[in-house]
């Protein structure tokens, strides 16, 4: 199967990212939002991503040019799938969201299209199961920011067919990302590994341990992190660390999946991280400080 056309669902930090790494490999990228609003400022994140991308030499402006015009957004899914080979759902890491999605998408994609979630932890296999083309489903889980990071989870399904997975193993190697081929088990195996390592550090936290700097500072220095797991949990976004948590718990019922209460409670007031400003730390536009939330600055 030759894959040329593909749909992106959602063009949040994920989606856009995945419609620019296909767009700049030259396929033709249906990028579909229910909001036109999203979608525009989608587009003009594509383009300030490319803008840097040829400042630092990796492209031209012609191949930037190229890239924008291999996108066209939609509003309808029925409209944005229509010609697909290949569709990758990106949307909130919401388990009815995804239902829904898929549900359509078995509705109105092409026959022999193949169905991939960009899904961090949900099952597969339970996406699956609500279209007719249980062997044409997929996890496709790229890493944010999608243009600079290499890895590509591939997540068989219980019913992922090997064609279909070949199909996609190939694919990500085309986009020059390194695919790795994992089964369909909670978590999978990045988060199954990373988010009890960040829960673990929001515990360390809770308990007093040490303190936002001080854990981080551990990690990075001691652990040759690039990143403490504080200020890590801050960029994925604190409620999805949270609900990725919960479906570790939910699938395995072991308690060190439990989120720490200090997480569950920074999420229930809003503080997600640097999406919404603040999180373990503060973020002001344009400033690439890292100032610790006055909540956990030490007296």
């Amino acid at each position: 199967m030759m894959i040329k056309n593909v749909s992106v669902i959602g063009s949040g930090t994920m989606g856009n990212g995945i419609a620019h790494v296909f767009a700049q490999f030259n396929y033709k990228v249906n990028l579909i939002d229910i909001n036109q609003t999203a979608l525009d400022l989608a587009l003009k994140t594509i383009e300030k991503n490319l803008d840097r991308q040829v400042a630092k030499g990796i492209l031209t402006d012609a191949q930037k040019n190229v890239t924008l015009h291999n996108i066209t957004t939609y509003t309808l899914i029925s409209e944005g799938v229509a010609t697909a080979d290949l569709i990758v759902e990106a949307a909130t890491e919401n388990l009815d969201l995804k239902l829904k999605i898929f549900k359509d998408l078995d509705l109105h994609a092409p026959a022999g299209a193949i169905l991939a979630s960009n899904t961090s932890s949900i099952s597969i296999t339970q996406i699956a199961s609500v279209t007719s083309r249980g062997d044409q489903v997929i996890g496709m889980h790229f890493m944010n920011p999608v243009p600079v990071m290499k890895l590509v989870e591939v997540i068989r399904g219980y019913q992922t067919s090997d064609e279909t997975t070949a199909i996609i193993m190939e694919l990500s190697r085309n986009l020059e990302k390194m695919p790795v081929e994992v089964n369909d088990y909670p978590g999978f195996v990045a988060n199954r590994i990373l988010m009890p390592m960040i829960n673990e550090a929001i515990y360390t936290l809770y308990e007093g341990v040490a303190g936002v700097y001080e854990i981080d500072t551990v990690m990075k220095l001691g652990m040759a992190h690039p990143m403490g797991p504080l200020q890590l949990a801050d960029f994925i976004g604190l409620d999805v660390c949270l609900a990725i948590l919960k479906v570790l718990h939910d699938g395995f019922g072991n308690p060190k999946y439990a989120p720490c209460p200090l997480l569950v409670n920074m999420v229930a007031a809003g503080k997600k991280g640097v999406k919404s400003g603040e999180g373990f730390y503060k973020y002001t536009a344009g400033s690439k400080d890292l100032t610790v939330s006055d909540k956990f600055k030490k007296s």
